[in-house]
C-alpha cells in the first residue's frame, strides 16, 4: 500500500484560493511584518472580493478600501524589484517575502505597485512606502493597487 499526501489549505479553507495575504512560511528566513499602527494593514487591502466580466477575473473593493483612493497612505511590505538595479523607483511591495524569483508570493489583492519619487535602496527586510494612493479597478496588468510620488519611510 502506497501512502498519499494529503493537500490541504494553509488557511484551513476558510478562505477561497487566490484571496487574502500570501501565507508567510515558517520555514523562511525572514521574519514576517511587525503590526504597525503607523500603516496599512493588509488585512484592509486583502478583503476584496472578484467577479467575472468578459472573461475576465475584476475586483470588487468593499466600501473601506474604496474609501482609501486618492488619499496618501503608508504601506509596509516586502520588494520585489522589476528591474536589475541596488535602487529602485518601480517595484512591488508585497505582504509576504519573495522566497522563489520565479513564483508570485499570493495574489494581486496581497501586493502593491509602487513608484518613487527619489530611487529607494533594495533590502531582503521589510521595508514602508508612503505616497498617493490609488485603488485599480480595472488595471490592465491585473494590479488592485498602486503608490505614486512615493517615499520611503523608516
Amino acid at each position: 500500500m502506497v501512502a498519499t499526501a494529503q493537500l490541504s489549505s494553509p488557511m484551513g479553507g476558510a478562505i477561497p484560493a487566490g484571496t487574502g495575504a500570501g501565507v508567510h512560511s515558517p520555514n523562511s528566513p525572514f521574519a514576517p511584518l511587525v503590526d504597525r499602527a503607523d500603516v496599512l494593514p493588509w488585512s484592509v487591502l486583502t478583503t476584496i472580493k472578484t467577479k467575472v466580466e468578459k472573461n475576465r477575473v475584476l475586483p470588487v473593493f468593499p466600501s473601506t478600501v474604496q474609501a482609501l483612493n486618492q488619499k496618501s497612505q503608508r504601506i509596509q511590505g516586502f520588494m520585489m524589484p522589476l528591474e536589475p538595479g541596488e535602487k529602485q523607483k518601480h517595484f512591488l511591495l508585497s505582504s509576504v517575502p519573495l522566497t522563489c524569483s520565479f513564483c508570485l508570493p499570493g495574489g494581486p489583492e496581497s501586493m502593491v505597485e509602487v513608484k518613487t519619487k527619489t530611487p529607494v535602496k533594495y533590502s531582503m527586510e521589510a521595508v514602508v512606502v508612503e505616497g498617493q494612493f490609488a485603488v485599480l479597478n480595472d488595471d490592465p496588468y491585473g494590479l488592485y493597487y498602486r503608490i505614486t510620488d512615493g517615499v520611503a519611510v523608516k
